[in-house]
């Protein structure tokens, strides 16, 4: 396995076997792609729940909010909300990819996944990002500013069922706003 460089990830572009649309040449580092933030955001509603059950679908426990152009999104200490990045992303069969924020926003205190920073093979949509402000001051986000960085990793051969394969019951395929977890699926498929 081998992470592509610049000169391979415009190449992968070009050939159409990389998609991230919009895609400005200028986003391309030395080993990866800057992504820019969407103005969707999902917040949480703590007062509608006691508590989260993963086991339980609970469609109100977040709620979908749009920042305007210029509008700030202020996101206090200690909260955890759901964003989305601006590009939609498509890997291919022997490519995976990793998800990493950027240096200069870590060193503020914002963090812009907790686990979710793996991309998976055959993935199709935008990328949900997990912000956590772990700061002791709020910071504003802004629509388009850079928020992460995807780099690609090519596998030894192609992945037999890539994201998305009808029998894997891949949950976030195809979404194109921050999505909150649909994690209580995984209750119904068990024995």
């Amino acid at each position: 396995m081998s992470v592509l460089a610049d000169r391979d990830i415009h190449a992968a572009i070009e050939r159409g076997e990389i998609v991230v649309r919009p895609f400005d040449p200028n986003d391309v580092q030395p080993a990866s792609v800057d992504l820019h933030l969407d103005r969707k955001f999902r917040v949480f509603r703590n007062n509608r729940y006691p508590y989260i059950d993963l086991r339980q679908p609970q469609p109100d426990l977040t709620e979908l909010l749009e920042i305007r152009d210029d509008e700030p999104f202020i996101l206090h200490p200690g909260e955890f909300v759901l964003g989305q990045t601006l590009e939609w992303v498509e890997i291919p069969d022997d490519l995976l990819a990793h998800l990493d924020g950027k240096s200069s926003l870590g060193r503020v205190g914002l963090l812009i996944h907790s686990t979710a920073g793996y991309v998976d093979p055959g993935w199709k949509g935008t990328l949900t990002l997990e912000l956590s402000n772990v700061a002791n001051l709020p910071i504003a986000l802004y629509f388009g500013m850079k928020i992460g960085q995807i780099s690609f990793v090519r596998m030894t051969s192609p992945v037999d069922r890539p994201y998305g394969s009808p029998d894997l019951g891949s949950k976030y395929q195809g979404q194109s706003e921050p999505t909150a977890s649909a994690f209580h699926r995984d209750f119904s498929k068990r024995p």
